[in-house]
């Protein structure tokens, strides 16, 4: 049975009664108040093994009161709790010296593993040192899918571990990686991009590690490579699908080795330098193909950090909104606002082009239309229109599509099941819960077929639906899936 003192802080009562209760049923002594002055004065004589608090409290903000109680207590396990779910909320908690960042509402399931995670943890010394704070961070989004995004992130800020970030074009890879960079430990070192596929690939060598005076034609003197121009930063090395394998080779050396030699030189330079690498395509597809280095890919992969499109997160398509009309506004163009059916017209866009092609029509609204509000029509003029939501089509037409042979897309195979079941209750309608029923009813094919693909191994299968192993994990037992590890 679990033990350990739990002191919980948080201004509205139902939280604390229901942390109070689950606490303490997993065996936990719990002890909780509603402002930051009584937090201080129990941490300060000593009381609870943990704390878990709410960011904003009546008397203070609770990240003014961390450092004080870091002095103090240095090894005291913080959880800090909040609805403010934005990028930099899970940054300060994390350079304050939080233990777990958890957006609200949360898991109490998770919660108490962390709880327990955190208790049973050695304990060490907090890390010190933050960088100045900044409000002007380009990840925008409250959706859970950025949640995940922003609190992996905070893990990642004091480590130097490689990070392999994936993601289609336009989701924010390169602002990702300069976050870590900028947030991180060697945010007073360089950060240097490098985009593989803007370079030609016979100067791909020279680029990256530099070369010697002659060591080709055209060589007229020394020039440093970019593992030289980042020593003691972070090299950024963009759509690393498209590096050459012979280039591949020698950053497998620098990797393993922590050193290089220039093109045409002879003697190995040691090198201190972060990689965070990144692509759009599917890795392992490429080292099936042949044309991209598995013991690399494996040496990038440390930390896997997948970024979602903006259709997986159409919930966040108002804040970017706001975020890009403030950005147009200070360049000097007029900020606009949206009508309702503009907003939704956008929510409801595919948005090949995710993130970025959102901010170029955030820009081309401010710039070409003269009026302060933008209605649906102006959106649905500026947008082309194949990638909206289609209206249902028929059951009939989805059997005559069937018999043609044509594939019928998830979509419409859905909105035709619904159609059909709304239409047998005719007058009346389905009794309350359907959202939750219907998500039930996709997520467990859904994830039995990311399961069944992947042999049994749930690692495997949360990383190929692109969600956390603990969020699958939950899942597997809350649907009742049976799940069978089978040998390849």
């Amino acid at each position: 049975m679990p033990n350990g003192h739990i002191i919980v802080a948080d201004d509205d009562a139902a939280i604390r009664t229901v942390l109070n209760q689950a606490l303490s049923r997993a065996g936990y002594e719990v002890r909780s108040t509603g402002n930051c002055a009584t937090l201080w004065r129990w941490v300060a004589q000593g009381e609870g093994d943990l704390v878990i608090t709410d960011v904003v409290m009546p008397d203070e903000n609770v990240f003014d009161l961390l450092p004080r109680i870091k002095r103090v207590r240095p090894e005291l396990p913080i959880i800090v709790m909040s609805a403010q779910n934005t990028f930099m909320t899970a940054i300060r908690a994390s350079e304050r010296g939080a233990y777990e960042y958890l957006p609200k509402p949360f898991d109490l399931k998770e919660l108490i593993a962390i709880v327990g995670r955190a208790l049973s943890r050695p304990r060490g010394a907090a890390p010190a040192g933050a960088p100045p704070e900044n409000e002007d961070i380009p990840l925008v989004g409250r959706s859970p899918a950025m949640q995940e995004i922003y609190r992996a992130l905070a893990r990642l800020m004091p480590t130097d571990l490689t990070v392999m970030i994936t993601g289609e074009s336009g989701t924010g890879k390169e602002l990702v990686a300069r976050a870590l960079h900028d947030y991180g430990r060697r945010r007073t070192g360089p950060f240097v991009p490098v985009n593989m596929a803007a370079i030609p690939r016979d100067l791909i060598e020279s680029e990256l590690f530099g070369h010697e005076k002659g060591a080709f034609t055209g060589a007229l003197q020394r020039s440093a490579g970019r593992f030289e121009q980042a020593e003691g930063g972070t090299l950024f090395l963009d759509e690393i699908g498209d590096m050459p394998m012979e280039a591949q080779t020698r950053l497998l050396r620098v990797l393993q080795q922590g050193e290089y030699t220039t093109v045409g030189g002879r003697v190995p330079i040691r090198t201190n330098v972060r990689i965070i690498a990144a692509t759009n395509k599917d890795l392992r597809v490429s080292i099936q193909q042949g044309i991209f280095r598995e013991d690399l890919f494996f040496r990038l992969n440390v930390v896997p950090l997948r970024l979602p499109a903006l259709r997986e997160r159409s919930e966040d398509v108002p804040d970017l909104v706001r975020h890009f009309f403030v950005l147009v506004e200070r360049e000097g163009l007029t900020r606009k606002t949206l009508d309702g059916d503009a907003m939704e017209r956008l929510k409801r866009y595919r948005w090949p082009g995710n993130v970025r092609e959102l901010e170029n029509l955030v820009r081309r609204l401010a710039a070409l239309y003269p009026q302060e509000t933008i209605t649906g029509p102006v959106i649905e003029a500026e947008l082309d229109t194949l990638p909206l939501a289609t209206p249902a089509a028929p059951a009939a037409n989805g059997a005559a599509r069937k018999a043609n042979g044509e594939s019928e897309s998830l979509s419409s195979a859905v909105e035709r099941h619904l159609s059909d079941y709304f239409s047998g209750y005719r007058d009346t309608l389905p009794p309350p819960g359907l959202y939750h029923r219907i998500l039930r009813e996709i997520e467990g094919p859904l994830i039995g077929a990311a399961l069944a693909a992947t042999r049994g191994n749930q690692i495997r299968a949360a990383e190929l639906l692109g969600v956390n192993r603990n969020t699958l994990r939950k899942k597997v037992r809350d649907l009742d899936l049976q799940v069978f590890r089978t040998a390849r």
